[in-house]
């Protein structure tokens, strides 16, 4: 059975007041991967993918941030120019995911004012991003190619350090030690001043405790976790402290929960990990009573591992209105979680890189 397929032979009935107030909502996934090598198959109902197109229109989704995922590897000249040509690659495969095709319409959106008109005329949102700031080398001018192509955040580090942070899981494999850089390094702090001034935001998901809270100082816009969980409800290194989710709330930032079951539950004595819908609303719950609603998203890690009982691709998303619904949060707050408060993020960052061009003119 096709992903499609199996998420509607397990797809629940939701009430009709559940399925009109996800409809109207602007509803965005602020991380899902792409296949690689691009098989040009995003207007197709894949049996291989959690999130293509006809899936999002059929779940009732309005938008996803589509990331050019770079995984770690050596830190060497050759390694970091394959890195930056692939990352351009996938930048530019994100940014043939649009047109109009087999009955549905999308458009690749740079900044959130073309976000809404899209979504205003029935179009698809497809925001680019990037994962792993190994996708820039140690060329902190590739930045702005990326924002060129559309991107919208880097995530500084993936799982092992790179040049400019250090990782929440370092990789001794590739000669990391617990800590490379002790945080950012000096590289690290220079290309979020870079990313600043281009109105990109600094993803944090996957970055060491010191990183993500240097981050945090350093950055002059809100910063993002785009797909992270709650450590307090979960002991995963990947995940955000007590400590952390403060720093995020203290600048402006936002924590995208993500529906993968390592992040969402301890890991049982006996049997497999699972989790399901009312597993993640614990941890929008968990945000919501420390920090307040403004400061807590969504998003699935599609395509890249992420997958629960409720919400297993594109086509279920009104599964986690209903339970958001069944907990009493009201409309205002669950188009919050859903897009509102990460497009507020993504909005102060275009303000700030406005306001320094208008310096430096």
């Amino acid at each position: 059975m096709t992903h499609s397929s199996l998420a509607q032979a397990s797809q629940p009935q939701v009430s009709t007041a559940v399925r009109a107030l996800h409809d109207r909502i602007f509803t965005l996934d602020s991380h899902i991967d792409i296949p690689w090598p691009d098989e040009r198959n995003a207007f197709l109902d894949t049996p291989n993918r959690r999130v293509d197109l006809p899936k999002m229109q059929q779940g009732g989704m309005s938008a996803g941030c589509f990331v050019a995922y770079i995984g770690q590897g050596p830190t060497t000249a050759e390694a970091h120019a394959q890195a930056q040509a692939q990352c351009l690659a996938m930048l530019d495969a994100i940014n043939q995911m649009q047109g109009s095709h087999n009955g549905i319409t999308a458009r690749v959106c740079p900044t959130v004012e073309q976000m809404l008109a899209a979504h205003a005329a029935g179009a698809h949102v497809v925001v680019p991003a990037v994962e792993n700031g190994y996708g820039m080398g140690d060329d902190p001018a590739l930045l702005a190619q990326f924002r060129a192509k559309g991107a919208r955040y880097v995530t500084l580090t993936h799982n092992g350090h790179n040049v400019l942070a250090d990782a929440a899981i370092h990789r001794p494999s590739l000669g990391d030690k617990p800590q490379n850089h002790g945080g950012l390094s000096a590289l690290g702090r220079e290309a979020i001043a870079h990313m600043n001034r281009l109105g990109m935001v600094v993803d944090v998901s996957h970055a060491s405790k010191l990183t993500m809270m240097q981050a945090a100082a350093v950055s002059r816009t809100p910063i993002v976790a785009s797909h992270s969980c709650v450590r307090t409800l979960c002991d995963h290194p990947r995940n955000l402290d007590d400590e952390q989710l403060d720093a995020l709330k203290d600048c402006g930032g936002v924590i995208q929960i993500t529906a993968m079951p390592a992040f969402l539950k301890p890991k049982p004595d006996a049997g497999k990990r699972t989790a399901n819908v009312a597993d993640f609303v614990d941890h929008i719950d968990y945000v919501v009573q420390r920090l307040g609603p403004a400061y807590v998203g969504i998003s699935s890690d599609f395509d890249g591992g992420g997958a629960i009982e409720g919400w297993e691709n594109a086509t279920q998303g009104v599964n986690l209105t209903a339970e958001l619904m069944r907990r009493g949060y009201d409309e205002s707050e669950i188009a919050a979680f859903w897009g509102g408060n990460f497009l507020r993020v993504l909005k102060k960052a275009e303000e700030v890189a406005e306001q320094t061009a208008d310096v430096l003119a």
